[in-house]
């Protein structure tokens, strides 16, 4: 009998869902009486707002929060003292674009062939897979099908019964019929559902927004493009919605205090967006100058998900395949350099997911490999991308009063950015999960 690819299997222990320091799952869900002080002690701590490696490094965590950070710290006399060696200590990472209800493989038969609540518990596991690869916050950006179910696994990670990042969660995307993420190319007598939810006008938009804030959701995903083509080397792709249409989804997001992010290739679809004034246009293969300046000027993010577009190019089915995607990924690239030199705000997403979640730090190598700075991108992922997720302040800094989410890597990542690959401590709100 094949074992399913769900299946856990007996050497997965109870220990590789819980933190370390000896809690129990009971503790876990909450602070102790007395906040536990932690000293945290390496060669070298990233301050990242100045770009400045500071040397040693040290940083005074207190229950959930960071009391001090520099080369030296005050060292309680009850404290817990972890010295880290010939590490850089920095924030923890930021992926501003999962899906942890995705996995590699066809998506359009998992959707289908798996079912929610199997869904959901491989989404645990790769929240927890996420955690461990140093990624300590994430925008999940729809479960394909899943419905609000991510609303469960955000409730479970934040009261402390399972590892994961914390997250900000859309349940499922917004699409019209026949779009994106519709089930196109089954039999139409199955009925097969679509991997989003339908809208297809302005009202029937904000009911279904409406909707899925009521089931939890954080903000809004609505796919404006696709399918995307190709032809005699130029970009097109079809948009989905007006301006006028994101324009009344912005409008009702804004009311209850939310944003809407779009999936959004290219023009005029990403024009269509930036004028609406969402929060992110992710992909962001093709912008105008015009959606460039408006994007600058409303300090829109573009989340270039590089990792995705090199993996669809890598895993092709066929060689024609291949040679599409390889193409689809020169131009993006070509695209990208003019953002950079526009000036276009940039967060780090890289749609994990179709690729194995835990292994998408590769997207800061792309970002270096095509035209950033270590600096600008590490700045991008987690100055930015804690603005995007709406934690500015809180997270993305080791400055007093930020959380402690902190993780610790060899090397110097503004020196080789490819150290962020290699997380061999995280801790996340105090609690150490890997060490």
């Amino acid at each position: 009998m094949t074992k399913p690819r769900w299946f856990l299997s007996p050497s997965l222990s109870l220990s590789l869902l819980l933190p370390l320091h000896g809690l129990s799952a009971a503790q876990t869900q909450s602070q102790p009486a007395t906040p536990h002080a932690i000293v945290l002690h390496a060669a070298r701590l990233l301050d990242v707002k100045s770009g400045h490696v500071v040397k040693p490094g040290e940083v005074l965590v207190v229950g959930e929060r960071i009391v001090e950070a520099g080369s030296s710290v005050t060292h309680p006399a009850d404290a817990e003292m972890i010295d880290l060696g010939d590490r850089t200590l920095l924030p923890g990472l930021i992926d501003a674009h999962v899906h942890l209800f995705l996995h590699p493989g066809a998506e359009d038969l998992q959707t289908v062939q798996e079912s929610v609540p199997q869904r959901t518990i491989m989404a645990l596991l790769a929240a927890r897979d996420d955690l461990m690869a140093g990624f300590t916050a994430e925008r999940d950006m729809g479960t394909e099908g899943a419905g609000s179910a991510d609303t469960a696994v955000r409730d479970a990670i934040a009261e402390g019964l399972v590892p994961g990042p914390r997250l900000r969660i859309s349940g499922n995307a917004v699409n019209i019929l026949g779009g994106h993420e519709d089930a196109i190319g089954f039999n139409p007598a199955q009925h097969v559902l679509p991997n989003a939810d339908y809208a297809n006008n302005a009202a029937e938009l904000v009911a279904v927004m409406r909707h899925q804030f009521k089931e939890g959701a954080d903000f809004i995903k609505i796919y404006e493009t696709g399918p995307d083509t190709v032809r005699n080397g130029q970009f097109s792709t079809i948009y989905q919605y007006t301006e006028a249409e994101l324009s009344a989804a912005v409008e009702e997001a804004a009311r209850s205090g939310k944003r809407v992010a779009v999936h959004a290739t290219g023009e005029p679809g990403t024009l269509f967006a930036a004028r609406a004034g969402v929060a992110s246009i992710d992909h962001a293969n093709q912008l105008s100058d015009e959606t460039m300046r408006l994007m600058r000027e409303k300090r829109i993010f573009a989340v270039p998900t590089f990792t995705i577009f090199e993996y669809f190019a890598d895993h092709a089915a066929t060689p024609a395949q291949a040679a599409h995607e390889h193409q689809m990924l020169d131009l993006k690239v070509q695209e990208f350099r003019k953002q950079i030199a526009a000036g276009v705000p940039m967060a780090v997403g890289s749609d994990v997911g179709p690729f194995p979640h835990g292994t998408q730090a590769r997207e800061f190598v792309l970002m270096v490999k095509y035209g950033m700075s270590p600096l600008a991108v590490i700045q991008a992922d987690l100055l930015n991308g804690a603005k995007l997720l709406g934690w500015d302040g809180q997270i993305g800094a080791l400055e007093p009063g930020y959380l402690a989410d902190i993780i610790a890597v060899s090397g110097d990542p503004l020196q080789d950015i490819s150290a962020l690959q290699n997380v061999s401590f995280v801790m996340k709100g105090g609690v150490t999960y890997k060490k």
